[in-house]
């Protein structure tokens, strides 16, 4: 007779038919290579779904199965008896409880010290389902969430203040439930705590976005969009008017696209927030971008420079003159390197002078200056004053178009240090982006002194970082060979969301204009001519540069293909 709790995995797997010998010893081949858990890797490989894995799991290890829609339905007021950082270190979530017994879903019921751990925390006999990981990682992170959402909305209330409108002619909202509407009470309770949760993740954006039966609220922490709550369709109407309110924006116009401002204070953060609306099938999306106003503290040795990168850097930010540009889309981190570069070469004997929009970061020893484009106040005319105000330096925000580009280079070409930014995709196109905007090949040849594209990665989490052994199509995808390094993954703990990612560190492709690139300048070479020749001088592409991060530890596979193309 076959009975269950006896057998390995494989065994009861092809007793139930849910997997022949063929592709179980096809994953025991690969078992071999990878290390991994069996349950897991045949899941991996698509040969059995998680489902699978808990009903064979339970009848080999005797214990009843759960499965997601019965986990979903757990009494809130159980979820509370063990704390959310146990439950996600350990994946585990109370299912019952009687005068003597407490029913929890495990992933793995084997693990006696989590047994042994909440029968020490309840006082009672713990009676263990078999529950699969991404289904108990779903209704932790939902149940848990519920209770954040409930427990979380009196501190927000009193830990957050928000300015609205402009700077000059900004008055602070009262953001308590006191003088509103019992009708709008709710919904302001909802808009704090977006808010307050979006601070306190460090997220950069938030978005509100309306779907056909829902609307669902989305934070990029460390550049990827999470979601972090799903209110009812029903409420996008009242989550609009008040954020239109406080970024004062027009609350009866619907159809077209808005722009506003706010700013919010939490403890001694400020921070300022661009608000902008735009009209959808479903109803009008929100995108908030959060701009934390406070002190810049970052340097150039924590940005992500290897060493020979940040030796070639610090020698071109300290030239008398020229332009140094650095490219890459919109949260790469390029204004984040400028500030440094700043903060590196500032003295008591240069004026530096910014003109940005908006201001990212204050800074004590430099001048800086916000345009405003509804009063005149643009990047041209602020550039033509700034020139009589004697500057040695001059950072300028992002060159956007020929008026800015043309004044930027004469800046560059009559004794000035100019740093800027520019949208393009690496650092060669850079070049020609800038000839793209109107500014003649020979003036770029003779101005510019260094292009850095630049990317940001997420970095594994120190907290659950563990070695790991790739499979072949992720090596074969980066050109790299089994066994040439150690590779490494966030596990994803309480520390990281779950995630397996906390904090950012940069990429670099660093082109130096020396004389045979600025000769291919001249002549109107093409970006790859441009390419080739830089390449051949020594310099590093983003890609290259992503694997030496990978090697080194500090990021993962998928964010390197993720943040690079490949090199053609």
């Amino acid at each position: 007779m076959f009975n269950p709790q006896f057998q390995k995995l494989g065994d009861i797997l092809i007793h139930e038919g849910i997997l022949d010998e063929t592709k179980l010893g096809q994953a025991l081949e690969r078992q071999k290579t990878t290390k991994e858990k069996l349950g897991k890797l045949l899941i991996r490989m698509g040969m059995i779904t998680e489902a699978d894995l808990v009903k064979v799991y339970a009848l080999q290890l005797g214990h009843p199965a759960v499965f997601e829609e019965d986990l979903m339905k757990v009494d809130s007021e159980l979820i509370n008896i063990i704390p959310e950082d146990f439950a996600y270190e350990n994946m585990s979530l109370i299912l019952g409880k009687s005068e003597t017994t407490i029913v929890v879903a495990m992933e793995d019921p084997e693990d006696l010290g989590t047994v042994d751990a909440i029968e020490k925390l309840t006082s009672l006999k713990v009676e263990v389902y078999v529950a699969g990981e991404s289904s108990l990682h779903t209704a932790i992170e939902y149940h848990y969430g519920k209770i954040k959402q409930t427990d979380e909305v009196d501190a927000a209330l009193s830990n957050i203040q928000v300015f609205s409108g402009d700077e000059e002619d900004s008055s602070l909202v009262d953001l308590t439930s006191q003088g509103v509407s019992d009708e709008d009470a709710p919904f302001v309770k909802l808009v704090n705590l977006i808010l307050a949760e979006a601070v306190k993740e460090r997220s950069t954006d938030v978005h509100i976005e309306p779907q056909s039966h829902e609307v669902s609220v989305r934070i990029r922490i460390d550049g990827v969009l999470q979601k972090i709550m799903t209110p009812p369709v029903s409420s996008l109407s009242g989550i609009t008017t008040r954020l239109k309110i406080l970024s004062n924006l027009d609350i009866a116009e619907r159809r077209l696209p808005q722009d506003g401002r706010m700013s919010l204070k939490m403890g001694d953060r400020e921070i300022d927030v661009r608000v902008s609306v735009l009209p959808t099938v479903h109803g009008e999306k929100i995108v908030m971008r959060l701009l934390d106003k406070g002190s810049f503290n970052l340097d150039l040795t924590t940005l992500g420079f290897r060493p020979e990168n940040l030796a070639t850097f610090g020698r071109w930010i300290r030239q008398p003159y020229g332009m140094v540009v650095i490219s890459g889309p919109t949260g790469s981190g390029k204004s984040t390197t400028l500030y440094a570069s700043l903060k590196e070469i500032k003295s008591e004997g240069t004026n530096i002078t910014t003109v940005e929009d908006p201001v990212e970061y204050q800074m004590d020893g430099i001048n800086q200056v916000a345009v405003k484009e509804k009063i005149g106040l643009t990047f041209g005319s602020t550039l033509r004053s700034i020139l009589r105000q004697d500057p040695d330096t001059l950072l300028i925000g992002e060159i956007r178009d020929e008026e800015t580009a043309d004044i930027a280079i004469k800046f560059a070409l009559t004794g000035h240090l100019v740093f800027s930014t520019v949208h393009a995709n690496d650092a060669p196109s850079t070049i020609t982006r800038l000839i793209d905007i109107g500014v003649p090949p020979f003036l770029v040849g003779s101005s510019l002194n260094l292009v850095v594209a630049q990317r940001l990665v997420r970095t594994i989490c120190p907290n659950c970082k563990e070695e790991y052994t790739p499979d072949e199509k992720e090596l074969e995808r980066l050109g790299l060979k089994p066994g040439e390094s150690k590779y490494y993954h966030g596990r994803g703990c309480v520390q990281c969301r779950q995630t397996g990612y906390r904090g950012r560190s940069g990429i670099f492709e660093i082109l130096e204009m020396r004389q045979p690139i600025r000769k291919l300048v001249f002549e109107n070479a093409n970006q790859e001519i441009i390419r080739e020749k830089a390449q051949e001088m020594g310099m590093v592409s983003l890609r290259e540069a992503g694997i030496k991060k990978l090697l080194d530890g500090v990021t993962t596979f998928e964010e390197v293909t993720r943040s690079t193309v490949e090199d053609f």
